[in-house]
């Protein structure tokens, strides 16, 4: 099969074995040049949703820069016949096979990280890939749509809305370049909750119960769970509509879970981190419009941050850097701090009203944008012949 993208509102259909591959090996490679800066870190670790994204990048600092052994989950689709598997499964592909040449001990489990089936697969890993050490940090990175609680036999599926009034705004057809204007309708009581119990923190506490339970809490350990709060002006559609209100559970509940781990001398974190090109990020209205223009001024000015950069600054200045004060009073790291400078967001203030669909590749980093959301899914490089039949896909 010749692979090309066949793009589907703001998901691409196909995935290219090869350009995931190179795109895993380019992070293990950073993740090599820069390991001596790296001191003592985590030794055995589980990450919730380590297929993409932030949960990519952390599984690979955690292996490439401190040697840890690794246990990945993440729900992917393996390819049929005639359709490719998704992005994620050949990133785990290659994860596997990249740890494997460096003799790096990993095991990714492919299932719904919800369900009490998959808790206990990695309970069962734990005591296997670790050789009978314990947990030392655990990263809880999932983002998705739906979610199915086992224990009351309840599907529940997440909306991205504003709470309260409509939201109008500015968005872009990012493979068109077109602007307009959007007006999204306010969330309804139903699909609040829906979304925090999809969203919020229940089954990050979950799985920390359930590593308390089998006596896997090694002393020290760590948990960070990743959320967002982003610029005021994405706030009526992320921090204050329904995804806001699930990361707000989602730190309640840390808050909860960081009680917990006093006894092992650990703590539970929210790293708030940077807006970035992701197949999630891509669903939400505005959001990648202003991450166009977020890119166009952080790039200028030598700040930006991809999901590898900012995790390995995470784990290098703030968890693993001997300090115990990288957290803020609702034990959060900002990681979004270079964002959220005010000379960055005065300039988004002062530029996002004049951006029209005649200007917005000269006032955006629309091209970044596009460049960078085709890359998710392994196209786009120039290292790969795209035009080349692919036996095994």
């Amino acid at each position: 099969m010749i692979i090309k993208p066949k793009i589907r509102g703001f998901i691409c259909t196909t995935a290219h074995p090869v350009g995931c591959f190179k795109n895993v090996e380019d992070m293990v490679n950073a993740a090599l040049k820069i390991k001596d800066k790296h001191g003592n870190g985590p030794k055995n670790v589980i990450v919730i949703g380590s297929s993409s994204g932030y949960g990519l990048a952390s599984r690979v600092v955690s292996a490439f820069c401190y040697d840890a052994k690794t246990i990945g989950v993440s729900f992917e689709r393996e390819s049929s016949e005639n359709r490719t598997a998704t992005a994620g499964f050949y990133n785990n592909l290659a994860f596997e096979s990249i740890s494997k040449k460096y003799n790096i001990p990993t095991k990714t489990i492919n299932g719904d990280a919800f369900s009490n089936e998959v808790k206990d697969e990695v309970v069962s890993a734990s005591r296997d890939l670790f050789g009978g050490e314990k947990v030392d940090l655990l990263i809880y990175s999932l983002a998705s749509p739906k979610r199915h609680d086992p224990n009351l036999n309840v599907t529940y599926s997440s909306v991205l809305k504003p709470i309260g009034a409509s939201y109008e705004s500015k968005t872009v057809d990012f493979h068109t370049g077109v602007v307009s204007d959007i007006l999204i309708e306010p969330a309804n009581d139903e699909e609040i909750l829906e979304t925090i119990k999809v969203m919020g923190g229940e089954d990050f506490n979950m799985w920390i119960d359930k590593l308390i339970k089998e006596d896997l809490i090694a002393d020290g350990f760590k948990t960070i769970a990743y959320s967002y709060i982003g610029s005021p002006l994405t706030h009526p559609i992320y921090k204050d509509g329904t995804i806001g209100k699930a990361k707000d559970d989602l730190l309640n509940f840390s808050c909860k879970i960081n009680e917990k781990l006093k006894n092992y001398n650990g703590g539970a974190f929210i790293s708030i981190n940077k807006a970035l090109v992701t197949q999630a990020s891509s669903a939400i209205p505005v959001v990648p419009l202003y991450i166009s223009l977020l890119y166009e001024i952080m790039k200028k000015n030598g700040t930006h941050e991809g999901c590898f950069e900012q995790i390995e600054r995470l784990f290098r200045d703030k968890l693993y850097s001997g300090k115990d004060n990288f957290f803020d009073e609702k034990n959060r790291i900002r990681m979004d701090d270079y964002e959220m400078k005010a000379d960055v967001q005065n300039k988004i203030e002062r530029l996002w009203p004049l951006i029209r669909s005649e200007n917005v590749e000269t006032l955006t980093d629309i091209k970044g944008y596009k460049r960078e959301f085709y890359s998710l899914f392994g196209f786009g490089r120039d290292d790969v012949d795209y035009d080349e039949d692919i036996k095994e896909f």
